[in-house]
């Protein structure tokens, strides 16, 4: 297996859910051993995906270089993780990436536009040797050895829509494009007023999100999944762990599990170096290229 970059560049415009202002978002190869970088062209600055360019973890993942921040770029990266891309330029005239939907199936067919190549090297993997956790409370986020790429998450929501919600999710890119893809972001409209007070969700609507009053859904089209609030949660952990810069093999299991929780889970292992990087075996099948090149 080698690594992967997009066949041919791709570009939508789309507005951000947090600041709410348009933003043009082109998609670019970039050669092996690149990884993935944001460019934001409107000031010429380079980002490159890394954990210690997190600056922010509220409600959105931010990284930033000399003060120059992008936001909110867990959907597309957990989308970019998913069809097995390692390297690419991702170029913003502003801050934020555009929400689409809320979820991420709108990036996953913007990628099997662009299509997938394989490049001259051979793909590396990081297997998880120890076990990791990060707690806050009766929150926790947790990385154990496996011989699979899996994540288990569990919630509970005091509202009536919500209440426990569990999911497991056996990682390949078709199993993500069914059971994670359309899983769109959440939000209480009790909460709107102050998160727009401090400048957050300022874009957000009932097209970007789903929004619940104290008891119910107030989309008219309902739920895409059962278990969509969960489901989404695993989308976000996906992309928080894209940050990691190398596919994961091991489980990640979460209780409550936050961007903030998922971004000291990355720090933490790779301080402890509790992994090791190998390359991937060729009976394990991550990703599904075929969804990609057959759409290119």
């Amino acid at each position: 297996m080698r690594e992967q970059t997009i066949k041919k560049s791709v570009e939508l415009v789309g507005i951000g859910l947090h600041k709410g202002v348009p933003v043009t978002m082109k998609l670019e190869p970039l050669p092996t051993g690149s990884g993935i970088h944001f460019f934001r062209s409107d000031v010429g600055v380079n980002i490159e995906l890394k954990p210690d360019n997190v600056v922010d973890t509220t409600m959105a993942t931010v990284i930033a270089k000399d003060s120059h921040k992008v936001s909110t770029i867990e959907h597309l990266l957990s989308a970019v993780y998913a069809y097995g891309i390692d390297n690419l330029r991702i170029v913003l005239d502003n801050e934020e990436v555009p929400i689409m939907d809320g979820s991420s199936i709108g990036y996953c067919m913007l990628l099997e536009e662009a299509g997938i190549i394989e490049q001259d090297s051979t793909k590396k993997i990081l297997k998880v040797k120890s076990p990791i956790e990060i707690k806050d409370g009766d929150k926790f986020v947790r990385l154990e050895p496996s011989d699979e790429c899996v994540f288990d998450f569990s919630i509970h929501f005091p509202h009536p829509a919500i209440g426990t919600q569990k999911y497991k999710f056996e990682f390949s890119t078709k199993n993500y494009k069914e059971e994670i893809a359309r899983a769109r972001t959440f939000g209480f409209l009790s909460e709107v007023q102050y998160m727009r007070s401090i400048g957050l969700a300022l874009g957000g609507s009932l097209d970007n999100a789903i929004v619940l009053d104290d008891t119910t859904i107030l989309n008219k089209e309902g739920l895409r999944y059962k278990e969509e609030f969960v489901r989404h949660k695993i989308l976000d952990a996906i992309g928080d762990m894209s940050l990691l810069g190398i596919p994961l093999l091991g489980a990640y299991i979460s209780y409550a599990g936050s961007h903030k929780l998922n971004h000291l889970l990355t720090k933490k292992l790779l301080e402890e170096e509790a992994y090791e990087i190998v390359e991937i075996p060729q009976e394990y099948k991550l990703y599904d290229y075929e969804l990609a090149k057959e759409n290119a």
